[in-house]
């Protein structure tokens, strides 16, 4: 494996950190998979993701969301909803640019997974699948009504207002490394503007409503006790999508599938989920 770290200028000069898990082989790469994490993340929570594809002959391209890891901006924010697009359209570009001609797969997941959804449905990728985790689609709780409306106030009039509540790490994970290691974590945050956190409950009810025009093949896998995001949302998604998503519950996980103490049942799906769509294609 060789890793490469990339940097991307964004069209506001948003400096984008980036970075790429290369195959030994790199000719004998069957395909690239882009990753898109969740909200209060970055990359460098995924390293043992990007080995495990890399072992079955992937390369992996990921980025730093806006707001978030070494990406430059506000912490938590972004300017617009269709401005976290931008990001995945470069990790496409470079994914052409290093491998031209193999096929590309998406993997999401929380947050990402609802900026993946939207961006296959709005935009239309000429991508041979992806895979979502978790998606941020609705929250597994309801926020206070009176809460939601002032929030609501404070988006229009001062977008950039942070709330600082990091997710309990319970919720994401029952294995005690991971829970140490995102505690611990100095990149990762709790921080959410009012712009970024209504742009999402929008974004998740538009996709949901659209569901039906994903052409894309995916799949979607979500811990059915999940405590962050709704199991039954993205289930729903998937059954107005039709034929083209496929949607498996997890029973006994939480939230983070991939850094969950049987994440290696999850790491076999994904892996014959994508070897199956390679023999399609």
């Amino acid at each position: 494996m060789t890793f490469q770290q990339l940097s991307w200028k964004c069209t506001d000069g948003t400096d984008m950190y980036a970075c790429a898990w290369h195959p030994e082989q790199r000719t004998s790469a069957k395909a690239v998979v882009g990753f898109v994490h969740g909200m209060g993340e970055h990359m460098g929570r995924y390293v043992h993701v990007a080995e495990m594809l890399n072992a079955d002959g992937y390369a992996v391209i990921g980025f730093d969301q806006r707001g978030h890891g070494r990406t430059s901006g506000k912490r938590g924010h972004t300017p617009s909803y269709e401005s976290l697009f931008e990001g995945i359209d470069r990790m496409l570009a470079e994914a052409e640019a290093s491998y031209p001609g193999l096929p590309v797969f998406l993997l999401a997941h929380s947050m990402g997974g609802n900026v993946a959804l939207n961006y296959m449905l709005r935009k239309q990728p000429r991508i041979a699948g992806a895979i979502v985790s978790g998606p941020w689609l609705k929250l597994a709780f309801k926020p206070p009504s009176l809460q939601v409306v002032l929030g609501r106030v404070i988006e229009r009039f001062y977008p950039k207002y942070t709330s600082n509540r990091p997710l309990k790490a319970a919720n994401l994970t029952s294995d005690p490394d991971m829970i140490a290691r995102y505690v611990s974590d100095p990149l990762g945050h709790g921080q959410i503007t009012a712009k970024f956190f209504f742009s999402m409950l929008r974004s998740g009810r538009w996709a949901i409503e659209h569901a039906g025009q994903l052409n894309v093949p995916t799949l979607i896998m979500h811990a059915t006790a999940d405590k962050v995001t709704s199991a039954a949302a993205s289930k729903l998604f998937a059954e107005r999508a039709g034929p083209s998503c496929e949607w498996i519950g997890w029973d006994g996980f939480q939230h983070e599938l991939f850094n969950e103490l049987r994440r290696e049942e999850v790491f076999a799906v994904v892996r014959d989920w994508l070897a199956r769509r390679l023999d399609v294609n």
